[in-house]
């Protein structure tokens, strides 16, 4: 019988380790992980991904995305908020925090050019570094959604300079469009001023018969 060769000695070596590990290894395993991959019921890969996530290191709580519930709020210096501008206070005391904006475009056509106008929208945000989600919540209508609500005023500012922006709702605030048309008054309203018009006009006209007579 001749002798091994010195590779293959190496190799069936390896593989004993390996089989060795494997069996230590997997006595050590609860029954569930035993099964092959193709076996694993819900439960299983429920349990899996758990066990994942206790081996995996937690994340720094400092470095949480922002608007994360676990992330420490930054500290507020009140003697920095200027009280006399109510916009500043709301800038300052969100950031940090989700906020969301409702945002309407002028002359609606389609749902797809809304959704094509709003994305050139979004990429203006971005190149002036103010990260936001947009989600489109009616044929004319978009929400934009800030981390950091205190990114949401100064993406206010740019919204209503756009040529398409019908208005922009942000923490119970209406803003109007720059070049938003202005808008029909209401039959009701518009009828209740006619009438006042025409009985002023009546009385005008009742003052300079009897002055004539």
């Amino acid at each position: 019988m001749g002798s091994m060769h010195p590779l293959a000695y190496i190799l069936c070596l390896s593989l004993l380790l390996l089989t060795t590990a494997k069996k230590a290894s997997d006595e050590a395993k609860p029954d569930w992980a035993k099964k092959s991959i193709t076996d694993y019921t819900d439960a299983d890969l429920e349990r899996l991904l758990d066990q994942w996530d206790e081996d995996e290191e937690p994340i720094p709580a400092d470095e949480l995305p922002d608007g994360h519930p676990d992330k420490p709020q930054p500290q507020l210096d009140m003697s920095k908020l200027d009280m006399s501008n109510p916009e500043e206070v709301m800038k300052l005391t969100k950031k940090g925090k989700t906020v969301m904006m409702f945002v309407r475009i002028t002359n609606f056509q389609t749902r797809e050019e809304t959704e094509e106008i709003t994305s050139l929208w979004q990429t203006g945000l971005y190149n002036n570094h103010v990260q936001a989600e947009r989600f489109l919540i009616e044929d004319d209508r978009v929400m934009f959604m800030f981390r950091d609500g205190g990114y949401a005023w100064e993406a206010k500012d740019f919204l209503v300079e756009q040529e398409r922006c019908m208005e922009v709702q942000l923490e119970q605030q209406t803003y109007k469009g720059k070049f938003a048309p202005e808008e029909d008054e209401p039959k009701e309203k518009k009828d209740k001023k006619n009438k006042k018009k025409k009985k002023k006009e009546k009385k005008v006209k009742a003052t300079i018969e009897k002055v004539e007579l």
